[in-house]
């Protein structure tokens, strides 16, 4: 096999043709970035500009990946998680697409920080992040790459948060564009795909059965919301906890149980942490738990459960199964991490199915082409998705489901847009 002309950093080559395959057959399931790639292809909007993307290196992204590089874009990717990479789809995109790609599934914490310095030298112009990794690196240690930046995109809630931070320290430099704040990304991506594969992601790294189980979902946002919904249609009996209020509400007018953690600690059989928030299940928790108790995350960094107390309190542990670790604790518990902490559905499984993600990165494809358009720079916070684009993916998509919606008539547009028609 030649080795190709471009900076990379990938498991081995070799992997290529099984990964062309897999990219493939996520396309079948992707026709809105389909049709992007087709008019990318066409206008090449992106040509020349230079774009650093920090992503899940999966089959989905990929297709991203190629509608860009379709419309002329100059990539360079990275990965947004150390165990989220599928090594032959990053050996495919390298091999095949010759996008330098810098991503190996199992990568330690040095090595996921290269591979980010990586894809920054290019000196990009917009920025795709999964997490804010990258848009945090480039502010802390390459800040002399800020002014080449026009703007830049977040896929995800944590990453959000991190972002508006960021803004509100005054420490943001450049515009992004919260993606995950779009209906067709949050509405979907995070209910129906979180839902869907965090549930994926924890039967295959345990073949449990969840009808029956005590599931208790941690956080009631979208992902915890979807996360809730699948569990209880396997015959699960959900707990919810949530900080928030009306949140809360909603979770128990859903008919769930809602509870603090301190309560439910001791009644679940398996914990899934779900809200981008640090130790929301800590010792306190861990030492409540009955044996057997298996621990998964969903949210994007591996924090949320706090794996230094589980150590600290463990007698031993051993590894039982490919994304397994049993903890036994001193006075003889067992307690079950999956996936290292780490996200459960791309760790132990596939991530969201292709046809959600077609949704989340039509909104990214259109969103790097209108920065790219724009005549003029956004100001430096955090920014909706612009309400045509959010609009356009969603009509995209409605029409791939070969389904029509009614249109207002003029009467009713006009009935809608005045303020005198009323009572009769």
């Amino acid at each position: 096999m030649i080795k190709p002309a471009i900076d990379f950093d990938v498991k081995n080559l070799s992997l290529a043709p099984e990964g062309l395959l897999r990219i493939e057959w996520a396309a079948r399931e992707m026709p809105v970035i389909g049709l992007i790639r087709q008019h990318f292809q066409k206008e090449k909007p992106l040509a020349g500009v230079r774009v650093s993307g920090c992503l899940h290196i999966t089959t989905e992204t990929a297709n991203l990946a190629l509608a860009l590089a379709a419309g002329g874009a100059q990539l360079a990717l990275c990965a947004s998680n150390p165990l989220s990479t599928q090594d032959d789809v990053a050996a495919a995109l390298v091999s095949e697409h010759n996008i330098p790609v810098f991503a190996i599934r199992g990568a330690d914490t040095e090595t996921y920080y290269r591979h980010i310095r990586a894809a920054l030298a290019q000196r990009p112009q917009i920025t795709l992040d999964d997490g804010a990794d990258l848009v945090s690196t480039l502010h802390k240690e390459r800040r002399e790459l800020l002014p080449d930046v026009l703007a830049g995109t977040e896929e995800t809630t944590t990453g959000v948060i991190r972002l508006q931070a960021m803004a509100r320290a005054g420490a943001l430099a450049y515009p992004i564009i919260a993606v995950n704040e779009a209906d067709t990304k949050h509405l979907f991506d995070n209910r129906y795909g979180t839902g869907q594969s965090t549930i994926d992601g924890i039967t295959r790294a345990t073949n449990v059965l969840w009808a029956g189980k005590a599931v208790v979902v941690a956080g009631y946002g979208w992902c915890g919301r979807g996360v809730a919904m699948r569990a209880h249609g396997l015959g699960a009996q959900v707990v919810v906890t949530e900080v928030q209020p009306v949140r809360a509400l909603e979770a128990a007018m859903d008919g769930f149980r809602v509870m603090p953690m301190a309560e439910a600690a001791s009644i679940g059989d398996i914990f899934i942490t779900v809200t981008g928030d640090v130790n929301v299940i800590s010792k306190e928790h861990l030492e409540a738990m009955k044996d057997g108790a298996i621990l998964a995350n969903s949210g994007h960094f591996n924090v949320e459960l706090n794996i230094a107390a589980l150590e600290e309190m463990a007698a031993g542990k051993r590894q039982l199964r490919s994304h397994v670790t049993e903890y036994r604790l001193r006075d003889g518990r067992r307690l079950f991490l999956l996936a290292e902490g780490r996200l459960i559905n791309l760790a132990a499984a596939e991530g969201h199915p292709a046809s959600v993600m077609d949704m989340s990165f039509a909104n990214q494809a259109l969103c790097v082409e209108y920065i790219a358009r724009r005549s003029e720079r956004l100001p430096a916070a955090v920014h909706p998705v612009p309400t045509e684009i959010d609009q356009k993916v969603a009509r995209l998509k409605l029409r791939s489901m070969n389904i029509n919606i009614d249109e207002l008539t003029a009467e009713q547009r006009k009935y809608l847009e005045s303020w005198e028609a009323g009572t009769e």
